[in-house]
């Protein structure tokens, strides 16, 4: 199209509109007019036909994605959060494949990302697990997913199931186990691909259908199963309250006519960074008037780990079961200290008939400081916030922490904040097992950045992020504090 702009030019004069044609077509100047005419008509022909020699390639390439990207974007499924997944119905007579082993599992939307991938290493570019030296690639998981459709092609055209599973053929097991569930892979993809639910996906297969996991995942599920805690601790749920004199926590049973329930989950419950947590966030709520219970020894885990690892049956065994007993408890509103507690029952205990008005606890405490009922005293400590992903990417909340904390310090941020987060490595299971080999961990990859801000204090708003970033100070021999934001006011009210 180029030369025969300048074909034209050259027979019709100069365009200064066209000024590199207009170079070029004085190459041309001694041709006749006739000789123009057939140079135009050869060079519209030629571009033509390079168009439509380039077309049968198109579709298998990666410029697929100039009308895939659109397509996918615009109808993709429409979730309450980045991160819940789709329950599995284990009643079903005819169901003979639990999760993705091979790619013909897959959903279409999960298909279609293949082809809209525009192959610019986003997703990549913020992977905590890739960051840190793992074998995980969200972007070369959606390449490979382009090339093994595009070479059986024929077997989905005629339903026949493909030669290789995607573990092995498209991810090595040590990236599949390697992900963290932070959703920062689908949050920052321009065309809606979301290459983390691949891959829990196809840890439900290994789990449920190959009994195939790291080792150090049963100690969790034989708690979740037996104890109905990951700890497998068989004691107390209010021991936490107990042991601390002049603290006032009521339960259900004692106090039926509550308005808030306090979600208090494992980690607040047996954890020891945990209790202090729901110690602080109770002696908040009795400050500030709040007429709240909790549920005691009737709680227990809400399966997120299970149900990131692979272990849906298990989930569902959990979610039913606690379902049942908050709609038996009817709550007007839940408060929980942890934002996987939050997630899971805010965004996909709807799956199993529980629908209920959630909020965390950073939430929480900025509404009452607005409403009057939390005045506590500033003070001039810096402090820097790590966002938790599953408080952030998976639930939308920022502003809420950050309020709190400008409220009795001096906020200073990381360069990786809010939706640009980076993980503590806690996530998708990886709190009960050993982390995947890299170059860094990536809590303390986390801590490093944290620590570099020269902030006093390193907030946090959920357990599990509590214990990595306290991990990694540990292990950087770092004297810097790291405690969750209702410690923090507590100690001003």
């Amino acid at each position: 199209r180029f030369l025969g702009e300048s074909f034209v030019l050259a027979a019709n004069g100069y365009d200064a509109w066209q000024p590199f044609a207009g170079l070029v077509s004085g190459l041309w100047t001694g041709m006749s007019a006739p000789a123009l005419t057939v140079a135009i008509h050869v060079s519209w022909w030629l571009a033509l036909g390079l168009i439509l020699l380039f077309l049968p390639y198109f579709p298998s390439s990666k410029h697929a994605h100039l009308f895939m990207g659109p397509v996918n974007y615009l109808t993709r499924p429409q979730r309450p959060a980045p991160g819940a997944m789709d329950r599995l119905d284990f009643e079903a007579e005819d169901a003979e494949q639990f999760g993705v082993a091979r790619l013909e599992h897959l959903d279409k939307t999960q298909l279609l990302d293949a082809f809209a991938c525009i192959m610019c290493n986003r997703c990549q570019d913020v992977c905590p697990a890739y960051q840190t030296g793992k074998e995980l690639s969200p972007s070369a998981l959606e390449i490979n997913k382009r090339v093994f459709l595009n070479n059986h092609l024929k077997n989905f055209a005629t339903g026949e199931e493909t030669d290789s599973t995607m573990v092995g053929a498209m991810l090595s097991p040590s990236a599949l186990w390697a992900c963290t569930s932070c959703a920062a892979c689908v949050e920052v993809c321009p065309v809606g691909n979301e290459p983390m639910l691949d891959i829990l996906n196809m840890r439900r297969d290994k789990v449920l259908m190959e009994s195939d996991f790291p080792k150090e995942l049963q100690g969790a599920y034989n708690g979740m199963e037996r104890n109905q805690n990951p700890w497998n601790m068989n004691e107390d749920r209010m021991k936490w309250a107990r042991d601390e004199e002049g603290l006032e926590v009521k339960t259900v049973d004692e106090k039926p006519d509550f308005d808030v329930l306090y979600w208090v989950g494992c980690a607040g419950a047996f954890e020891t960074k945990g209790q202090r947590i729901a110690r602080s966030f109770s002696k908040i709520l009795n400050k500030a008037g709040v007429n709240f219970a909790v549920l005691g020894n009737k709680e227990s885990c809400t399966g997120d780990s299970a149900r990131r690892s692979g272990n849906e049956y298990l989930f569902s065994m959990m979610a039913e079961q606690n379902v049942e007993l908050l709609n038996s408890v009817k709550p007007k509103k839940i408060v929980t200290t942890c934002p996987h507690c939050l997630h899971t029952i805010k965004n996909e205990y709807k799956q199993f008939g529980g629908n209920f008005e959630v909020v965390h606890h950073t939430q929480f405490i900025d509404e009452l400081m607005k409403q009057g009922r939390l005045n506590p005293q500033s003070g001039d400590e810096k402090m820097t916030f790590h966002d938790p992903c599953y408080l952030g990417r998976h639930n939308g909340e920022y502003k809420a922490p950050r309020h709190d904390l400008s409220r009795v310090g001096q906020l200073v941020e990381m360069p990786r904040n809010e939706e640009n987060s980076f993980c503590c490595g806690a996530g998708g299971g990886q709190m009960w097992k050993e982390e995947e080999e890299g170059t860094e961990a990536i809590r303390r990859e986390r801590f490093k950045e944290a620590d570099q801000t020269g902030a006093e204090i390193i907030a946090t708003a959920c357990p599990f992020c509590m214990t990595m970033m306290t991990d990694a100070g540990n292990e950087l021999e770092s004297g810097r504090q790291v405690r969750d934001i209702a410690e923090i006011i507590a100690d001003k009210l």
